[in-house]
């Protein structure tokens, strides 16, 4: 087993220790890196085997061990296996080797003497443990020679067969330019990755939460009044509806991330699960975000369903390798023989500052490779988490704090009991209307929804709004018939302006729609800023006055109408050119 990390070696022992899993942590440790050795300075201490002190009392029975003697090795195999079995693990074996060639065709090995090189040379095992085998009369040295000359004739035919484009055809691009493109995404929908029965500790119906919801009115209006919280099926329910009829049907479906077992997760989301579900499909992980996702990609690769939260989008940046280079790319790399049927769900802050409340959208956005989705109403969040979790391609699906206790506004009839799917890749069209067309991303929408009533209310505009709740990909044929009925078009989301997705969208419009438009498109976005204290919002995050002056300023006069924010669309523009 390999792991990524430190903090992926201690959630591994941590779910050792608790279920009692017989793991043994087998490092083949050949002294270098590429230049950096396995010890001293770059690692912090001397001998690998010493981490063990730091992570468990057991220091993991930690030992060090002569890779170079097959004796040696299968001794302390012997050893570590009695103890795995009985259930004192994990173990740790550092098994000492060496790498005589170079890391890679461009490695010389000049951080290393060519007298090193030839004192290891000269106890390989190869050659040293066969000339015992012989002094010990195990066999004869005409019977090793024979096993070299095998394997080198095999080893020689496997590389022919591999190097021959008859038997082994590469990649033509010439003739398939857009094979990796079809390659990135395996677009299939699996319902259960598995035959068997899911594990589960009580009958679905008799979940306690499934139950409360069962209770709840799922549209937020009844007979012209908002329902109360307490009696309206909110977001969060919506997310959990889905989640939970899933685990009921793919028996290797599992969740994990910080503090999603007792505690539900840090906005509930899960809570109910508890109750439902064995530690073993629902748990809590170390804060390890790297780790998080890395042991995901790992787990779909092994044919599993897995969903892994961040609590934060912000702390995709902890993840960044694991989710640019590990998630987004292991179907393509691997031909679409594996599958990334993986949700890492990330919640957008809205009260926690600079690192803890941007929208990174765009970010996940142009990483090809990922699906991106971001909900803002219930309908929405409840029917993309059900096509991400019966897909096999890696979703990344944000959720605004804002918005988990929001009820169902728009979709008539509310949120459907009965499970469904919204298409990764489709738009929601949330009001219709003839003069303007106002594109959303996450909860923007609400922001926009007022400036809506007020466009309609006082200047008698009517405007239609189409919600983005899938980011990538992203279909544009609802898009486009609206711009082209309306001929005007406001993008609004609470990412930066300067990079933001939006500006792709908007760049796309006028490209596809450019005869149909009377003005260009407008993108309302974020402050090029890092993120202010909470109380300071209303000067960083789009509000309805935003939206009210990009028409105003580069669409159509309003009359009567005076600017109200510090800093208009127009500014806006002006100081992403320069680079503010």
């Amino acid at each position: 087993m390999t792991f990524a990390s430190m903090d992926q070696f201690r959630q591994l022992w941590e779910e050792s220790k608790r279920g009692g899993m017989p793991i043994l942590f087998n490092c083949f440790n050949n002294d270098y890196g590429m230049g950096g050795q396995t010890r001293g300075e770059t690692m912090g201490y001397n001998m690998l085997a010493r981490i063990g002190a730091g992570v468990s009392p057991t220091q993991l029975h930690a030992e060090r061990v002569d890779g170079y003697n097959p004796l040696a090795v299968i001794d302390a195999m012997k050893r570590k296996k009695e103890i795995l079995l009985n259930g004192d693990g994990p173990c740790f074996l550092d098994v000492v080797t060496y790498r005589v060639a170079g890391h890679s065709p461009s490695d010389s090995s000049s951080y290393r003497t060519k007298e090193e090189i030839d004192a290891w040379k000269a106890i390989d095992p190869v050659i040293k443990f066969r000339e015992d085998l012989v002094a010990a009369g195990v066999g004869k040295d005409e019977d090793y020679e024979n096993i070299l000359k095998e394997t080198s004739d095999v080893m020689t035919k496997i590389c022919k067969l591999a190097s021959d484009a008859e038997i082994s055809p590469y990649i033509d691009f010439d003739k398939d330019p857009a094979v990796v493109e079809r390659l990135m995404f395996s677009n299939e929908k699996v319902a259960k990755m598995d035959d068997r029965e899911p594990e589960v500790l009580m009958p679905k119906e008799e979940c306690p939460r499934v139950i409360q919801n069962a209770g709840k009115e799922r549209f937020a209006f009844k007979d012209g009044k908002p329902v109360s919280k307490l009696k309206t099926f909110n977001y969060r329910d919506a997310l959990f509806e889905a989640i939970v009829d899933k685990y009921y049907e793919d028996p290797t479906l599992i969740s994990y991330g910080e503090d999603v077992r007792d505690w539900g997760g840090a906005f509930a989301v899960y809570r109910g699960l508890t109750e439902v579900l064995p530690y073993s499909r629902l748990f809590n992980s170390p804060i390890a975000e790297s780790a998080i996702v890395g042991s995901a990609v790992g787990y779909a690769m092994s044919g599993g369903r897995v969903i892994v939260e961040l609590m934060y989008a912000d702390f995709i940046g902890c993840a960044g390798d694991e989710i640019f280079n590990q998630l987004a790319k292991w179907q393509s790399m691997s031909a679409g023989i594996l599958k990334m049927p993986v949700v890492l769900r990330v919640s957008v802050g809205s009260k926690y500052g600079a690192q803890h409340s941007q929208d990174w959208t765009s970010l996940t956005a142009h990483i090809p490779g990922l699906k991106v989705c971001f909900p803002a109403t219930p309908w929405e969040a409840k029917g993309l988490m059900a096509s991400a979790l019966n897909g096999t391609d890696p979703v990344v699906f944000f959720e605004s704090q804002r918005l988990y206790d929001i009820g169902e506004q728009f979709h008539e009839g509310g949120v459907p009991k009965e499970s469904y799917e919204i298409e990764i890749g489709d738009t929601n069209l949330v009001k219709q209307g003839n003069d303007i067309t106002i594109l959303t991303i996450g909860a923007t929408l609400y922001r926009a929804m007022d400036a809506v009533k007020e466009l309609e209310e006082k200047y008698g505009i009517s405007a239609e709004v189409i919600n983005l709740h899938s980011i990538c990909p992203l279909n544009y044929d609802k898009i486009l018939e609206s711009v082209k009925k309306t001929g005007k078009v406001v993008l609004a989301s609470d990412a930066c302006v300067r990079g933001s997705f939006l500006n792709d969208v908007a760049r796309n419009i006028t490209e596809l729609a450019f005869d149909y438009l009377d003005a260009p498109p407008v993108v309302v976005g974020a402050q090029n800023w890092i993120t202010p204290p909470f109380e300071f919002d209303k000067y960083f995050f789009p509000q309805k006055e935003w939206i009210l002056d990009a028409i105003n300023e580069k669409i159509m006069p309003l009359k009567d109408y005076k600017p109200t924010t510090n800093c208009t669309p127009v500014e806006q523009l002006r100081k992403a050119k320069m680079g503010v």
